[in-house]
């Protein structure tokens, strides 16, 4: 408490953007140490100057001025993912992005990424489940060109039929590369078919591989002008700008844009498991893989946060249950870890997995992963375990922070998916998860009934293949 209060005090008498930067650097000092983080020092106020406006035609947006630099992060967020497909057409959203970058008639094919990298910036975007985004990152001297380049292609995409066959090509691949021939990729994608039954979250992002060759220029037009409208869409800016100046530029870009009928709504919902679903894969690889899917609620819900830090006390870092126990103490498992995926409109699921050390079974990696779910259910953490992680989690998300991308990013997602000012609470309402907490969310999602479970069984195969565990979207 000593420690705590000096260290308060100390920070009182500095500046605001000194008293961030030293934020993290105490966090991961008493990370180490065992300390508790101070509120102090954690409530840094990073989004405290959020500017939010919106439009006449619907048009969100958030600006948030970090002057450090005379760059920008310039993103645009639309309400559309994999969620929005039906079974048939899946992986059109994902299609959807790659046909963004061929064109319109004021920019060629080629022009849009060209401009950005001669002005020394950079540009991707990447589909999701519940979200569709695209950036640029650069001087922010050319802010002004990228939001008439992006409000351009908004409205007036131009794709020919040949463009439209060779991207599809390029997309199929792209499967081929990254799912077809991973085997995990492949277990993951096979568990997540299996847990969801009703709800489109069971299909993956990239889509299936019919659905890919049989969608067709004109219903990839159909959807485009269906989602790509002003009143499903984000601007997000974040960097050295003046907020009202920046305004009456996007204003100048994306304003005269109509706004276009609204988007058919999701109204899907996943039912209750009544008992375990059991996946098995039989694949070329060269070491089999287990992953265990439960069903738990998205950051909307108060248990979020004892889930976030429940899954990061058994896989962040080397300290962590998992890797301390299954990896260095018992030499069962080369790779073990957990993920829980809250950040979406709808509920999820929390994942656990292993991979088997040569001469270890996946029946060994499965019964000592249980235990460690059994031993969460029936003890309490320790205070200091417990507070570790927390300072891990706290010092992990101001570290990360120190990207504008990266701020955006949270902007935007967390707007697309809920509400952006969710972002405040994450830092106090994990402080505030307690053993009791930890213990209750585990007994009531972490079990058999609830539980989806997946198994690689490989087949023997001379080619090496790098195996490992990926979750989340499709990047350009």
């Amino acid at each position: 408490m000593m420690i705590n209060a000096c260290i308060g005090n100390a920070l009182k008498s500095i500046s605001r953007s000194r008293q961030r930067f030293l934020a993290v650097a105490l966090a991961c000092l008493l990370v180490s140490a065992g300390f508790s983080l101070p509120v102090a020092a954690a409530d840094a106020g990073p989004f405290d100057h959020v500017v939010e406006h919106q439009l006449k035609n619907g048009l969100k947006v958030l600006l948030l001025r970090e002057a450090r630099a005379p760059i920008i992060s310039l993103q645009v967020w639309y309400r559309v993912g994999s969620r929005n497909e039906e079974l048939g057409k899946t992986g059109i959203s994902h299609l959807n992005e790659h046909m963004m970058f061929k064109g319109t008639k004021k920019y060629g094919p080629k022009d849009f990424s060209r401009l950005i990298q001669k002005a020394g910036g950079d540009d991707n975007a990447f589909t999701g489940r519940d979200y569709t985004a695209y950036f640029e990152n650069g001087p922010k001297t050319e802010l002004t060109r990228w939001l008439e380049m992006e409000a351009d292609r908004m409205r007036n995409l131009r794709v020919s039929q040949a463009d439209f066959d060779t991207e599809k090509k390029v997309v199929l691949e792209e499967r081929r590369l990254r799912t077809e021939d991973d085997p995990i990729s492949f277990l993951q994608e096979e568990v997540m078919a299996a847990a969801f039954k009703a709800h489109p979250y069971q299909w993956p992002v990239i889509g299936w591989f019919h659905d890919i060759e049989s969608i067709t220029r004109e219903e990839f037009l159909q959807r485009y002008r269906q989602y790509y409208e002003p009143n499903n869409c984000t601007v997000v800016v974040v960097g050295d700008i003046e907020p009202q100046e920046t305004l009456k530029q996007i204003e100048l870009a994306f304003g005269a844009i109509p706004a276009g009928p609204e988007p058919p709504k999701v109204t899907a919902l996943e039912p209750r498991q009544y008992g375990e679903r059991r996946v098995v894969v039989h694949r070329e690889a060269q070491f089999p893989f287990i992953m265990m899917l439960y069903h738990t609620p998205n950051w909307q819900d108060q248990d979020a946060y004892p889930l976030e830090v429940l899954a990061r006390i058994l896989s962040q870092g080397r300290s962590s249950r998992l890797y301390h126990n299954l990896v260095y103490k018992q030499h069962l498992a080369l790779d073990v870890g957990a993920d829980y995926n809250f950040d979406h409109i709808d509920p999820s699921v929390f994942t656990i997995y292993g991979q088997p050390l040569p001469g270890k079974t996946v029946e060994q990696v499965e019964a000592a992963l249980n235990t460690e779910v059994k031993r969460l259910q029936t003890e309490q953490v320790g205070a200091k375990e417990l507070q570790k992680v927390k300072n891990q989690a706290v010092a992990g998300f101001y570290m990360r922070l120190d990207s504008l991308f990266y701020r955006g990013m949270l902007l935007g997602k967390l707007e697309t998916v809920a509400k952006w000012t969710l972002i405040k609470d994450f830092v106090p309402k994990i402080m505030q998860v307690t053993a009791a907490d930890v213990q209750r969310v585990a007994k009531k999602y972490l079990v058999a009934d609830n539980r989806n479970v997946g198994i690689l069984s490989p087949i023997k195969t001379e080619k090496p293949k790098m195996e490992r565990f990926k979750s989340g979207g499709q990047v350009h």
